[in-house]
């Protein structure tokens, strides 16, 4: 008996059309791609799509400026700032900018790896339509991927986007921390540190573990490789007992043993550990000598949030309590570290906290996102110290988004 064919039977088209050649001949050889091939390889690219003067811009460890990475077939120059500037808008706001040019379009495209911003893909066609942004598109989401792949195996990306000398204690600081931020469906991180180039005692760390985010900011007491060496211990610790999944409050002494082990009696770590269900919006943390994060709704700041403390880690303290909010779509937490709001001139008023609220207030604005926000909170509240930075001041901004 003879089966009839039906139309549904038939093999799908699976021909390669130039979108997917174009993808495809990157993809096939990415994973053999020396990393200073990278640039070059994406700039083949994007002379076979005809586009021209490709350039790709990584932010710099500031966080003021976007570097072109240097490579055959790719555009060198200057550094472009960030504010003011087309490839720094299309940055902050993490879309796409087109800006007509006499002889074509300079399309600038975000570079983007699970929501961390690397930096910005940007060329010049002769004309834009829908087939080109998706394909630059896919071409600026599979650089990302691959810049961060590579990052692994060359100093190439850190000398580009270092824009002066680092101390030693800044480089151990930059190696422990996760990327700088991270987007999300339910859920949006962003962190920074300042001073970028002379970081010590100060980070962070957060995992997305399924449903639940956890984060961590501590503070190391002291300045240079001691206090980046105490972080890193206790960072590691943090990490530790994450990952046993342990509870919330035993996390605290596994970081407490930590550092009294391998550090004198009057060394010690300033630390915060939060969870958030982003399913849910419930948020839970411990405090251990930290300044009090603070819930921002509404583009406000509505409260602190207070809770029982116990003492910094290293010095024995007991087990923590853990504290609980419920948030609601949209609100935002805010973790800083102290040197965000003690810094003074001598014999003059520290900076403190309302001022912080205040700033923060004004920056917070609902057409922004979280890297945005962060970014220019830390550059502007430097700016209201008076550039002063005596201590490292970092913040950590989430969004729960629901």
């Amino acid at each position: 008996m003879t089966v009839g064919c039906h139309e549904d039977d038939r093999d799908p088209d699976r021909s390669e059309s130039f979108g997917e050649m174009l993808l495809g001949g990157l993809l096939d050889h990415a994973h053999g791609l020396p990393p200073d091939r990278v640039g070059p390889a994406l700039a083949d690219a994007v002379a076979r799509m005809g586009g021209r003067e490709a350039r790709i811009l990584l932010q710099d460890y500031g966080q003021r400026n976007l570097v072109p990475l240097a490579g055959d077939g790719l555009e060198d120059g200057d550094p472009v700032p960030i504010d003011g500037s087309e490839a720094g808008r299309c940055f902050l706001t993490a879309r796409p900018v087109e800006v007509p040019l006499a002889d074509g379009v300079r399309v600038h495209v975000p570079l983007l790896d699970g929501g961390d911003q690397a930096g910005v893909l940007a060329v010049t066609l002769d004309a834009v339509d829908d087939d080109a942004r998706r394909v630059l598109r896919r071409l600026a989401a599979l650089a990302a991927a691959t810049l961060q792949t590579k990052n692994g195996y060359t100093d190439l990306f850190f000398r580009t986007r270092r824009g002066e000398a680092m101390s030693v204690a800044a480089e151990i600081q930059w190696s422990l921390l996760p990327p700088l931020a991270m987007t999300m469906s339910r859920v949006a991180v962003a962190g920074i540190l300042e001073p970028a180039y002379d970081v010590a005692g100060d980070s962070f760390d957060y995992a997305l573990n399924g449903d639940v985010l956890h984060l961590a900011m501590i503070d190391a007491m002291g300045h240079g490789l001691d206090a980046a060496t105490m972080a890193t211990v206790a960072i590691g610790a943090y990490r530790h007992a994450r990952r046993t999944s342990v509870e919330l409050s035993e996390i605290y002494l596994f970081m407490d043993r930590a550092i009294a082990e391998q550090f004198a009696p009057d060394h010690f770590v300033t630390a915060q550990m939060l969870r958030l269900d982003t399913g849910t919006g419930r948020l839970q943390w411990v405090n251990a000598g930290h300044p009090a994060p603070m819930l921002i709704r509404d583009h406000r700041v509505v409260r602190r949030l207070n809770s029982p403390t116990t003492l910094p880690v290293g010095f024995g303290g007991d087990q923590p309590r853990v504290s609980e909010v419920a948030l609601e779509p949209g609100d935002r937490i805010l973790c800083f570290t102290d040197g965000l709001i003690e810094e003074h001139e001598s014999g003059e008023e520290e900076f403190g906290e309302d001022q912080l609220i205040a700033w923060v207030n004004q920056l917070d604005r609902a057409d922004r996102e979280v890297h945005a926000v962060a970014r220019d909170l830390s550059h502007t509240l430097k700016r209201a110290r008076g550039d002063a930075t005596s201590d490292d001041s970092t913040l950590l901004l989430v969004e729960w988004r629901g």
